[in-house]
């Protein structure tokens, strides 16, 4: 597999890096820090797979509206060049409005725009309640050769609830329809189970499955069988130190769809992101790999990300 390129990841994915932090500030304690109002914040996005379908994307965030990383109102402006099967690449300027409010019971995180053809972009609301719930939808191309060359898009919503048992064992479900151009829906269904091994050194073991059916199959050129279905075991070690968070996961479970055998299935992540000094200085990277199946069909899929903001 060719490794990705490097990606600075949008501010609009930044989540604070220190859990006390965060409570602190819901609580109302540390309100003698300063206040930050304003932000910039550069991105860059990039990913490859074995079939030399290569990503990259390339953004600036103004939020003349920056409270916090959950706070916020401002303009994402972004280049994006899609090269799908190492075919000509093409070229598109995007441009989104950015708005969250976490300072209330339901969190917003939102980034609506459009690449000149059609209204893209995601947007999620969820509480903090024991029984965690979201809803979300996303929008955005099918970054393969007729994807890109005849404006084909996808358009999901779903849902997702967390159901803790105890301290160390929670189950997440998740239901979500994802429409294409064209006539083809897929229902996707997901349902996590994690068991806390170690809480002082924030070890988890995790069971992730999935499974999708498409209504009609092989439709335009994306990956998409008549069904698909994963089961992934994962370990992952998430640590902090000094305010900085680390995290590193990676398993290895099974794969098949409607037109395959069993196979191996490969999962590996790792993240590292800083803490939101009084600079307002803010750092985050990440790399993924798996070889889960792609819009192409290539079953090797890297991507590294990092981003900065400052807050002013």
């Amino acid at each position: 597999m060719k490794y990705a390129a490097m990606t600075l990841v949008a501010a609009l994915n930044i989540l604070p890096s220190n859990p006390a932090a965060a409570q602190a500030s819901a609580s109302g304690a540390g309100d003698d820090l300063p206040t930050q109002h304003h932000a910039i914040g550069v991105d860059v996005f990039a990913s490859t797979d074995a079939d030399d379908t290569d990503v990259i994307r390339v953004g600036v965030n103004l939020d003349p509206i920056y409270e916090s990383p959950d706070d916020y109102f401002g303009l994402r402006v972004e280049k994006a060049w899609y090269r799908p099967l190492g075919l000509a690449t093409a070229e598109r300027e995007r441009v989104f409005l950015r708005y969250a409010n976490g300072s209330t019971d339901w969190k917003w995180n939102a980034q609506i725009g459009t690449d000149g053809d059609t209204v893209i972009g995601s947007a999620s609301i969820h509480d903090e309640s024991r029984y965690r719930k979201e809803f979300f939808v996303e929008r955005d191309i099918v970054e393969t050769p007729r994807g890109v060359e005849e404006g084909i898009y996808y358009t999901f919503v779903g849902a997702a609830l967390d159901v803790p048992v105890d301290d160390r064992n929670s189950f997440t479900v998740m239901a979500g329809a994802q429409e294409f151009t064209g006539k083809n829906v897929r229902l996707h269904a997901r349902a996590n189970y994690v068991h806390v091994l170690k809480p002082e050194w924030g070890l988890s073991a995790q069971l992730r499955t999935r499974y999708f059916h498409s209504s009609k199959p092989r439709e335009y050129d994306y990956y998409s069988p008549r069904w698909y279905v994963q089961a992934l075991p994962v370990l992952q070690l998430r640590r902090y130190s000094g305010g900085w968070r680390y995290l590193v996961a990676g398993g290895v479970g099974a794969q098949r769809d409607a037109a395959s055998d069993w196979r191996a299935s490969y999962y590996a992540a790792a993240e590292v992101s800083s803490p939101a000094s009084g600079r307002g200085w803010y750092f985050k990277a990440a790399a993924l790999y798996n070889n889960i199946p792609q819009n192409s069909g290539a079953y090797d899929y890297g991507q590294l990300t990092i981003g900065l903001t400052k807050a002013f």
